[in-house]
């Protein structure tokens, strides 16, 4: 697996992903308070316009009040608002947080009836994002930027807690890896295909910056990955394809020892944030968490 490539020591870090479903705020409770108690670093909750799933900009709000440590992601479809409006709600957020947010910015999933509802139409959606990341930094350092062609610039009232508040790309195609090469601040992929082409596209994405001369922390890379407890849970996968598409199912570590000797070798190629999402029911956080928590939490350094 990369002939253990991995020699420098890297903050390694786990985080658990919400599970999709209509918005509970006693199941939303029971995570964030389990999570924060267990020691995990992270939540991330995922952007999905057309499914019954809790928005993440009000997720993260309920749960930055009923946290104070854990750091509150989430993976942000930033199309549908008005780029000025969007630089506004993520940087109060990021007020609210006390500066506990990580952003990843996400193109959706393309959905039947996405488009139109998010009013982009047949627009191309990584271009979208080209023109929005730099106007979203010039904003969130305090410049004034124009919010639509031909307007006068603007500032935004207020600005994010942290300073520089970062924004993070996924994807793995070769747009995707040249846009976070030369706009994006980390990388949070997911894996679809095996480890050693996960290490092929982070090096890819390190030379596309250094192309467009600049660098990316070497801590600031990570993945996104399912896992079931037991064979039984493997009856959930169809929930991680996408919706009247085709996509590969992604390898499932299946137990415990499945899952660390997976994250052992993307930690040897380079990667060390790693959101980690079942793909069976969960009928309580304090068992699911406590499971993850022994598998896992004692390869966070």
């Amino acid at each position: 697996m990369g002939g253990r490539r991995q020699t420098v020591a890297m903050k390694v870090r786990f985080a658990v992903s919400a599970r999709i479903g209509t918005p509970d705020p006693d199941d939303l409770e029971s995570l964030v308070t389990g999570a924060e108690a267990r020691g995990f670093d992270s939540l991330w909750f995922s952007d999905l316009p057309m499914m019954a799933a809790t928005d993440p900009l009000l997720a993260v709000a309920t749960a930055a009040a009923r946290s104070s440590r854990l750091k509150l992601g989430v993976n942000l479809v930033p199309f549908g608002y008005e780029p000025f409006v969007f630089a506004r709600q993520v940087a109060q957020l990021d007020q609210l947080t006390r500066g506990r947010l990580l952003v990843t910015l996400v193109p959706g999933l393309d959905q039947q009836g996405e488009r139109a509802a998010l009013g982009i139409g047949a627009a191309h959606r990584g271009r979208m994002l080209d023109a929005l990341i730099p106007d979203l930094h010039r904003w969130w350092a305090g410049e004034a930027v124009a919010p639509a062609p031909e307007a006068d610039p603007v500032l935004l009232p207020v600005r994010p807690r942290q300073d520089p508040l970062e924004v993070w790309l996924g994807g793995s195609g070769p747009q995707a890896i040249e846009r976070a090469g030369r706009l994006a601040d980390g990388w949070l992929g997911s894996l679809t295909t095996g480890v050693a082409e996960v290490g092929a596209v982070r090096a890819r994405i390190v030379d596309a910056a250094t192309d467009a001369g600049r660098t990316i922390d070497p801590e600031h890379f990570g993945l996104s990955i399912p896992y079931a407890r037991d064979e039984a849970d493997l009856e959930g996968i169809t929930r991680l394809r996408r919706p009247g598409g085709s996509d590969p199912t992604p390898p499932i570590p299946v137990g415990a020892p499945a899952l660390r000797a997976l994250l052992g070798d993307l930690i040897d190629e380079g990667l060390s944030k790693f959101v980690l999402r079942g793909i069976g029911p969960t009928e309580s956080w304090a068992d699911e968490l406590a499971w993850l928590g022994d598998a896992v939490l004692d390869l966070q350094t």
